[in-house]
C-alpha cells in the first residue's frame, strides 16, 4: 500500500477510534436522515419532508422519555445517545406520517423498542435489537388496528443506497464487522434472487438475472439492516464463527421470508430470530467486578486487579468491555475495551492494564482515563461483554510469532500465562516493542513462560534473561522483523499494536502462514 494511502488509512482509523460507538452510529444515522430530508424535497424517497420531521421528533421524544423513566426507576445512568439511535433506526424502518393514528402507532413502537432493553433482557443485557422489537410489536398490533400502520422499510430505495453504504462502512469499520455483514448481504441477496426466480417461474415470466439482481440489492432494506442493526455488538455472540452463523441465518430468512399466514419471518423478524441464535450461542450478561488493588507495572502503565462476583468465561487473548460511569463523559462515552492480562486459571481474580500517563500524542487524557485513574479499592464496575478472536490455535504444535507494541503485550501475557499453567508445549517467539527499556511491562511473567523474546527499545535493557535478545542495530520495519525471525514463513503471526505498526510490518507478515491482528487506537 502506498505511504500516502497508509497515512490516510491510519488517520481515518484514529478519527473513528476517538468516537464512542453510540456517537458514531448516531452521527451516521442523523447524516442519513438529513440526506433523506433533502431527497424528500425532490420526491426521491417515499416520505414527505414534514412527515420525516414529525416522525423523527416524535420518536426522539418518546424513546428518550421512556429510557429516562426506566433508568430513573432502575437507578441507572441514562445515555441519551442510545435513545436517539433507537429513534433514528425506527425512522427508517417505520412509515413516517402526519396522520394522528399513524403517529400513535409510531409512538407505541418507540415505547416498545425502549422498554425491550429492560424487559427482554438477561442479567443486564438486552437480548433483542430494540428497533426490531418495536417494529414487530407495531406490525402485530396493526393486524387488529390497521390505522396504526406497520413497518415499511422505506430506506430500501436506490436513492439512499449510496449514503447507506458509505455511512454503514464507517460504522462497520469501527465495529470490525465488515466481514460479518458482507456474509449477510451475499446470502440475503443471493436467496432473494433465488426467491424471485422461483416466483417468476410460477408466474411463467422470463427470468433476467441482471434485471432482478440490482433491484434486490439497491431497492431492498438489506444494506440498512446489515449495517445498522445486525452489526449491533450487544446482540452478537463473542466469536467470529458464531457471528457469521447468525449473519447466515438472518440472511436466509430476510432473503426468503417464511410466510406464517398473518406475518412473515422477514426483515425485523429475521433479525429477532438471529438475536435468539446469538443468545443461544452465549448467554452473556453483565458481570460485576470489585477493584481489589492497583499496581504500577512501568512508569506509565498501571495494572488493576478485580474480583469477579461470579465466574466469567473467556479465552486467553480475548477482551472485556468495561463500563466506568462518570460525570461529563467525552465523545467516546463510558465504555472501553481492555485485553485481559490474567489467565482463566486465575479466576475469580481478573487483571487488566492501561497506560495511565499521557503519551506524546495525548496531551490531554480522556474523561474515561481520568475516571479509571481515580478508582479506589472497593469500587464496583460492570463488565458489559467478552469478545474477540485473538486466540491461539487449538493445535498446540503450530509455531507462533507474537508481535507486541507497548501496552499491546497484555493479551500475550494472558496467553503465555495460560500456556504455562496448562502445561502446554508450544513453539512461541515474542517480538516486544517498547519506547524505552523501563516500559517493558510484565517482564517477570513473560520470563516465567520460557519463550524466546526479541526486544526492540531505544536503549539496551539491563540484565536480560538468557532467552531474551535485544535487537541491537536492527531497524523496526519489515526487513528488520525478517532478520530477527528468519523462520517467519513457518509461523502463525499474532500482532497487537497500533495500526501504523501493523501497516509498517505488513510485508513481513505476508510471509507468515497466517496473521491475526489486534489493532487499537487508544482510549
Amino acid at each position: 500500500m502506498p505511504a500516502s494511502l497508509t497515512a490516510l488509512w491510519n488517520r481515518v482509523f484514529a478519527v473513528l477510534g476517538r468516537l464512542s460507538m453510540y456517537r458514531l452510529v448516531l452521527l451516521a444515522l442523523l447524516t442519513l436522515a438529513a440526506i433523506a430530508f433533502v431527497l424528500s424535497l425532490f420526491q426521491l424517497v417515499g416520505p414527505a419532508p414534514w412527515e420525516l420531521l414529525a416522525t423523527l421528533v416524535l420518536l426522539a421524544v418518546v424513546c428518550s422519555a421512556t429510557d429516562a423513566a426506566a433508568h430513573a426507576v432502575l437507578r441507572l445512568p441514562w445515555r441519551l445517545e442510545s435513545s436517539l439511535v433507537t429513534a433514528c433506526i425506527l425512522l427508517f424502518v417505520l412509515r413516517p406520517t402526519l396522520d394522528p393514528a399513524g403517529l400513535g402507532g409510531i409512538a407505541i413502537a418507540g415505547v416498545a423498542a425502549s422498554l425491550s432493553k429492560y424487559l427482554l433482557a438477561w442479567r443486564g443485557r438486552h437480548v433483542f435489537n430494540p428497533a426490531a422489537v418495536g417494529a414487530t410489536v407495531l406490525t402485530l398490533l396493526a393486524l387488529a388496528f390497521p390505522a396504526l400502520g406497520a413497518s415499511s422499510w422505506w430506506v430500501g430505495t436506490p436513492a439512499l443506497a449510496g449514503p447507506v453504504i458509505v455511512l454503514g462502512l464507517a460504522v462497520l469499520w469501527r465495529t470490525e464487522k465488515i466481514r460479518v455483514v458482507a456474509v449477510f448481504l451475499v446470502i440475503a441477496v443471493g436467496v432473494g434472487v433465488l426467491r424471485t426466480s422461483a416466483l417468476y417461474q410460477q408466474a411463467g415470466i422470463t427470468f433476467d438475472l441482471g434485471g432482478v439482481f440490482w433491484p434486490v440489492l439497491w431497492s431492498s432494506p438489506f444494506l440498512f439492516l446489515g449495517a445498522f442493526m445486525l452489526s449491533e455488538p450487544l446482540t452478537l455472540p463473542p466469536r467470529r464463527w458464531q457471528q457469521l452463523t447468525v449473519a447466515a441465518v438472518v440472511g436466509v430468512l430476510a432473503g426468503w421470508p417464511i410466510d406464517l399466514g398473518v406475518v412473515s419471518l422477514g426483515q425485523e423478524r429475521a433479525l429477532l430470530i438471529g438475536n435468539l441464535v446469538a443468545f443461544a450461542f452465549s448467554v452473556r450478561s453483565a458481570v460485576r467486578l470489585t477493584l481489589a488493588s492497583r499496581a504500577a507495572v512501568t512508569p506509565t502503565v498501571s495494572e488493576l486487579t478485580f474480583r469477579a462476583k461470579r465466574r466469567l468465561r473467556f479465552e486467553p487473548g480475548q477482551y472485556i468491555e468495561l463500563d466506568v460511569p462518570h460525570r461529563h463523559p467525552d465523545a467516546r462515552g463510558t465504555r472501553r475495551e481492555f485485553s485481559i492480562v490474567s489467565a482463566p486459571e486465575d479466576l475469580p481474580a481478573l487483571r487488566i492494564a492501561f497506560r495511565e500517563s499521557p503519551g506524546p500524542q495525548s496531551a490531554h487524557p480522556s474523561s474515561y482515563k481520568r475516571a479509571l485513574a481515580q478508582l479506589s479499592a472497593g469500587s464496583g464496575l460492570a463488565v458489559t461483554g467478552v469478545w474477540g478472536d485473538f486466540v491461539l490455535p487449538k493445535k498446540a504444535h503450530l509455531p507462533i510469532l507474537m508481535v507486541a507494541a507497548g501496552i499491546g503485550v497484555t493479551p500475550f501475557v494472558s496467553q503465555l500465562r495460560h500456556v504455562r499453567l496448562a502445561q502446554e508445549d508450544r513453539d512461541i517467539v515474542l517480538v516486544y516493542v517498547a519506547s524505552d527499556a523501563s516500559e517493558l511491562a510484565f517482564r517477570d511473567e513473560i520470563e516465567a513462560s520460557g519463550v524466546r523474546v526479541v526486544v526492540f527499545t531505544r536503549g539496551e535493557p539491563a540484565a536480560l534473561p538468557p532467552h531474551w535478545m535485544w535487537a541491537r542495530g536492527v531497524r523496526l520495519d519489515a526487513e528488520g522483523l525478517l532478520r530477527v525471525v528468519p523462520d517467519i514463513s513457518a509461523r502463525h503471526a499474532y500482532v497487537s499494536g497500533p495500526p501504523g505498526l501493523i501497516a509498517e510490518l505488513a510485508p513481513a507478515f505476508e510471509r507468515a502462514r497466517s496473521i491475526t491482528t489486534d489493532a487499537f487506537s487508544g482510549y
